[in-house]
């Protein structure tokens, strides 16, 4: 099958729609397809698209859906999608109708669909997968540098925007106490004007918080697999692929109670706090770096969890979904 895959996000980008759309493709190629990735759909013949973003790749979806209305179309949610655009933009909702499939990065993404859209809607967890040469031993090298040192780092891997709130980890940095053995890095592009010189103001000011700016997608998983803990502020995630990654290679993970990542963490997942509560994010820090029985249960808790996010699994679900779209013949039924 010839499939034509959209996403916003242009090549090269570190964004999580272009880290996506570099892993669908692989995976979909892996599974005997041709895909061609783009940030627009440019009319070339295509049996099926596959679309990130119902608003942002909506005009792809239009043309596509014009010039092949009997060929299938699958449309994959974004957290801005199911937590922002819906159920107003119109856009968005013309990318629900036409779609033949509506695909959710977690099962609790479906539940935030406009009810008449559920039943051909399907969630499918992204995958992450270890660096088999090195997240072993960078496991072991972090917990013999803590060991070492007494040093807790902590990572947070998100773009300066908004929506991530990604200064809320250097606010919470103020309620810990001088000795605390806690240090932040944080890796992310400067994607709000004057979003870079705040970082760098706060670097020269807050001794425990470190901004590394923008990296690659496997120089990001490397940081993260030496570091001991992974924090997520976003106010709102479709799914984070960040928590899929940390998965993968067994970092603990502590994030805001937003549905995105307690879908994919469950409800009782020890490790939640309010969104934009700076002074229960540092509570959680402080716990998971002096309390060894309470990090052991974070660990333990993503550790069971890791099952979800193994290549295996996302590619039979994209076997299963691309095989209830038939080329030349839309369909409503799984």
């Amino acid at each position: 099958m010839k499939i034509a895959l959209v996403t916003p996000a242009p090549a090269g980008s570190t964004k999580g729609n272009r880290i996506s759309a570099n892993r669908y493709a692989t995976l979909l190629r892996e599974l005997g397809h041709t895909v061609h990735v783009s940030t627009e759909y440019d009319s070339r013949d295509a049996d099926a698209l596959v679309a990130l973003h119902a608003r942002r790749s909506g005009r792809s979806v239009q043309r596509f859906h014009r010039l092949h209305p009997e060929r299938s179309i699958i449309v994959v949610l974004t957290g801005t999608d199911l937590y922002h655009d819906l159920p107003g933009n119109k856009t968005a909702l013309r990318s629900l109708e036409i779609a033949d499939r509506l695909v959710t990065l977690q099962p609790l993404g479906i539940e935030a669909l406009p009810a008449r859209y559920r039943k051909k809607a399907v969630s499918i967890i992204q995958s992450a997968e270890a660096f088999p040469e090195t997240w072993a031993e960078d496991r072991a090298a972090a917990a013999e540098r803590r060991k070492r040192t007494g040093r807790f780092r902590v990572l947070q891997l998100a773009h300066l925007r908004p929506v991530k709130d990604p200064f809320l980890i250097a606010r919470a940095t103020r309620f810990l106490r001088e000795d605390s053995a806690v240090e932040i890095h944080h890796a992310g592009e400067a994607l709000q004007p004057g979003s870079s010189e705040r970082a760098l103001r706060l670097m020269h000011t807050n001794p425990r918080y470190a901004w590394v700016g923008n990296c690659s997608h496997r120089s990001a998983k490397r940081r993260l697999a030496k570091s001991d803990l992974l924090v997520l502020s976003s106010k709102l995630e479709g799914g984070a692929n960040v928590i899929c990654e940390a998965l993968a290679v067994e970092v603990p993970v502590v994030c805001s109670r937003i549905p995105g990542s307690v879908g994919l963490l469950g409800r009782d997942y020890p490790g939640y706090f309010p969104v934009g509560d700076a002074k229960a994010l540092a509570r959680l820090l402080v716990i998971a770096s002096t309390d060894g029985i309470a990090y052991g249960r974070l660990e333990r808790a993503c550790r069971m969890l890791k099952k979800l996010v193994t290549p295996a699994r996302e590619r039979s679900h994209g076997r299963r979904l691309l095989r209830s779209c038939r080329v030349g013949r839309r369909t409503d039924q799984l």
